[in-house]
């Protein structure tokens, strides 16, 4: 099956009864919302979805929110929810791309690019006028699935702190996903721990900026191109690393641009909730040239 990064509700609803189709419910709320995205999904989603849970499907042993696990551990979870190498793997959210790049970005990150992003989420789903279902997740399949890890597609602490020593004409460009008052340190972080501000000399870009506010759904090529290239990115030209408050949003911005044409965005996956929080890492405030 032909495998495209971004797919409609109307392509999704023609696969539903296509086995190798394994549709997964990413959505994640922040700490501060007070939702539970398990008991949500439980009540209410696209029929035959599992759920991909990224406070689970991390590494355990780090005390940073949900940072990326080891290739076996990634495996298993797969495994667990039905994802073999003959499988596509679509993903949502309640939203339309909050958390859903997040599970997509996973998958890349450990090989496996058969994987997409449902257009305007559960949200758009619902609006379309497509049945959903409650109750317990259905029963997953067994199979086998062969993951490799993708270094090049994260990047860690050290790796940023290395990037700064560059200077102007650093190895990297850093493009953050928070709001642009977190950017600044204007608005406090939704973890009273961390520090205000932003990775000196960073570019901002709101994650959601990249959806329409009404239908969760995705902006059109020319409009996102728009927005990269007002942040200050020059598409086909900067190496770009995404960030945001703790790894998700982040993996919208490198879905956006990989929607552009750049396949090679890396993430920092332990982003403000690891550089925040640490008092060997230099904090601006403001905003670019203000």
């Amino acid at each position: 099956m032909t495998t495209f990064p971004l797919v409609s509700p109307d392509w999704l609803k023609s696969a539903l009864d296509d086995p190798s189709v394994v549709i997964l419910d990413a959505t994640y709320h922040l700490p501060t919302m007070g939702r539970d995205a398990r008991s949500e999904f439980e009540a209410e989603r696209i029929p035959g979805a599992r759920f991909f849970d990224i406070d689970e499907i991390k590494d355990s042993n780090d005390p940073l929110p949900h940072m990326i696990p080891d290739a076996e551990t990634f495996r298993r979870a797969a495994e667990a929810l039905g994802v073999t190498d003959d499988s596509t793997v679509v993903c949502y959210d309640s939203y339309g791309l909050l958390s859903a790049a997040r599970a997509w970005w996973m998958f890349r990150l450990f090989g496996f690019d058969r994987v997409s992003v449902l257009d305007g989420g559960l949200k758009h789903w619902k609006a379309c006028g497509y049945p959903t279902e409650s109750g317990p997740a259905p029963d997953a399949p067994t199979g086998a699935l062969s993951v490799h890890f993708r270094p090049e597609l994260v990047r860690r602490v050290d790796d940023m702190l290395d990037n700064l020593k560059e200077g102007p004409g650093s190895a990297f460009t850093v493009l953050d996903a928070r709001s642009a008052g977190r950017f600044a340190g204007t608005e406090p972080e939704p973890r009273a721990e961390l520090r205000a501000g932003h990775i000196p000399n960073s570019l901002s870009l709101p994650s959601a900026q990249l959806t329409d506010p009404e239908t969760g759904r995705v902006k059109t090529v020319q409009q996102l191109q728009t927005l990269y290239e007002a942040a200050g990115i020059e598409l086909g030209r900067d190496r770009v690393v995404t960030s945001c408050g703790s790894g998700v949003t982040a993996c919208a911005l490198a879905f956006g641009l990989f929607l552009l044409g750049d396949t090679n965005v890396a993430v920092y996956d332990g982003s403000w909730s690891e550089w925040g929080a640490r008092d060997d890492t230099p904090v601006e405030t403001g905003v670019p040239g203000g």
